[in-house]
């Protein structure tokens, strides 16, 4: 678990299941994730979730929850990681994905072997580019038409943050 000045970081547990059904069939947040699923494929991923200690639920100090944030460390680089973060619309533009990725970030770098991560944006998603940029991560690559959503094609961006020596 992870905390900040306003929020927690902390596992999935099996409640959180109508939240993240929620946001993962939600149109206006995985317009620049994916498809949205059926409802047995996004169980599976939660399922995933539950068992996974890099997949963390986002909350205030409340218990209110407001996103999920991940970490996916590679196999064949363990000192690389993929991260990514799902805000649910009604905290979206308050600091949220910056203080908890901030957080993670830290986190990562201080507590863990990897020494660079790695986020994958769709282009047109300009506020996760920004906060990318924000938090010092710099632009890789930008794959054109790598990424298909509901039949649009779209240019994927790597970005890439790499642990201050």
């Amino acid at each position: 678990m992870l905390t900040t000045a306003r929020l927690t970081l902390r596992p999935f547990i099996e409640s959180d299941w109508p939240f993240f059904l929620s946001l993962r069939q939600n149109p206006q947040i995985m317009r620049f994730m994916a498809d949205i699923a059926s409802e047995a494929q996004i169980r599976a991923l939660f399922s995933a979730r539950l068992n996974d200690a890099n997949a963390l639920v986002i909350c205030d100090k409340q218990g209110t929850l407001l996103g999920d944030i991940g970490l996916h460390i590679s196999a064949q680089h363990p000192q690389e990681a993929d991260v990514g973060y799902a805000i649910a619309p009604f905290a979206q533009g308050k600091g949220v994905a910056s203080e908890a990725l901030r957080a993670l970030c830290e986190y990562v770098f201080s507590c863990t072997a990897v020494t660079a991560l790695n986020a994958w944006v769709v282009a047109e998603n300009s506020g996760s580019a920004r906060l990318l940029e924000k938090l010092g991560f710099t632009l890789t690559q930008t794959l054109e038409k790598a990424l298909q959503i509901n039949g649009v094609d779209y240019d994927d961006q790597a970005w890439r943050l790499e642990k201050m020596r």
